[in-house]
């Protein structure tokens, strides 16, 4: 297998030239916008389930399908970026999401069958991640990356447009405004990507076919061990922010409006904490970052399976939690800067992105059991304090030790 070329990075003039800073924001909006998209289906979850008389798992699967599809399609979209750039794949991923969001609109939300084919092709848009991973890394130093991935994991925060506007609309307007309101925004991104992109400055070309270059990524000890952190610390907010309008009204009886908007909060805590996370990172590196998140994450799980009140114990819990997620997602992939091979890194972030999104997709589905058998979530969250205990643990133990770097 020949040796890959390292990707040089940008030229001081470059950087300073605000090309890199312009490149990132323009990465981060498209990040937002097909999060957005890619959340479209949780806020209107119970509306769902009441109007078309789902049972509580039938409920999760529709909001959990998008999420797998997203996740186990960042595998090839990553690759294909590493190949063709985020210049052709952040427009193209744009404008592939606008035909499902308009197929839910106008026709898939009218039956569980109709939902289930719209949410696995509005997975397109979760893809967005690993597009833009391996662009906003090329753009900036070593020493950067970190603060930089985490800036543009803050894109995340599309998940909270859709929580404080799809329930708002839909009552308004009618459940299609909300879906149309999405595909022009989608359009327009798709538009000015295509005229303002631009990939790095000497981005060198991967000379292997994808699969050679999947295979490689695969046997590199960092996408394993970044991809069990991952699972736990972005698929932890991910089934948090699909299912956690669902949870509120189920567990405590709250509105469909009133679920949506603590969930919109509990998103913005995160999105806010992810820059915060690559920041640390690049400050004390990624190992001691993690251990402080995951520690926050076993506490705050724990808490909350006794089921308290949500004033003000369960709030805490969760706005916790919150804030430990997204600052444990940005410290994952400042590791990833750090430790993927050169000419590696999409190839890398689309595995891990897959574990990210397959570690959002099975929790809800597992509440959603749990609640139809006991009528209570309290389980569900002692299972997440367990598992945060386990990764905090192998995070401790093996993560952190120097020998885990990668050429």
């Amino acid at each position: 297998m020949s040796a890959q070329k390292p990707v040089p990075a940008p030229t001081p003039a470059t950087t300073r030239s605000g090309s890199a800073g312009l490149m990132l924001a323009l990465a981060t909006v498209g990040f937002a916008m097909n999060f957005w998209a890619w959340a479209l289906l949780s806020p209107l979850a119970p509306k769902l389930k009441d109007s078309l008389h789902l049972t509580s798992f039938q409920q999760a699967l529709i909001v959990a399908v998008p999420v797998i599809v997203g996740a186990l399609g960042r595998v090839p979209v990553g690759a294909l970026t590493d190949r063709l750039g985020g210049r052709v794949m952040f427009p193209a991923v744009s404008f592939a999401t606008i035909v499902p969001v308009l197929y839910l609109g106008f026709v898939g939300h009218s039956s569980f069958a109709g939902l289930l084919v719209g949410g696995f092709f509005l997975g397109i848009a979760g893809t967005a991640f690993a597009v833009g991973v391996p662009f906003v890394n090329a753009w900036f130093a070593p020493e950067r990356r970190g603060t930089a991935i985490g800036v543009f994991g803050a894109g995340m925060g599309g998940t909270a447009i859709s929580a404080l506007t799809t329930v708002k609309l839909s009552a308004a307007h009618g459940i299609a405004a909300p879906f149309v309101l999405t595909a022009v925004v989608l359009a327009a991104y798709g538009v000015v990507a295509t005229l303002l992109l631009r990939d790095a400055p000497g981005r060198q070309l991967p000379t292997q076919r994808v699969t050679t270059r999947l295979a490689a990524a695969l046997r590199t000890p960092i996408t394993w061990q970044a991809s069990a952190l991952y699972a736990v610390t972005f698929g932890g907010y991910v089934a948090f922010s699909v299912y956690l309008p669902t949870y509120l009204k189920t567990g405590y009886g709250l509105a469909q409006a009133d679920a949506a908007n603590r969930m919109a909060g509990f998103v913005l805590v995160a999105v806010l904490m992810r820059p915060v996370g690559g920041w640390l990172s690049d400050r004390f590196t990624p190992s001691p970052v993690l251990i402080g998140a995951l520690t926050v994450v076993v506490i705050g799980a724990a808490v909350q399976g006794t089921t308290p009140g949500l004033i003000p114990l369960g709030t805490v819990a969760f706005l916790s939690m919150a804030a430990a997620l997204g600052a444990g997602a940005g410290a994952v992939f400042a590791l990833v800067a750090q430790r993927s091979p050169a000419g590696m890194v999409g190839a890398v972030t689309g595995l891990v992105g897959a574990a990210g999104g397959l570690g959002g997709f099975v929790p809800p589905l597992v509440m959603g059991s749990i609640y139809d058998r006991s009528g209570s979530y309290g389980l569900g969250l002692v299972l997440l304090s367990l598992v945060a205990l386990v990764t905090l643990a192998f995070t401790a133990a093996v993560v952190r030790r120097p020998a885990a770097v990668q050429a």
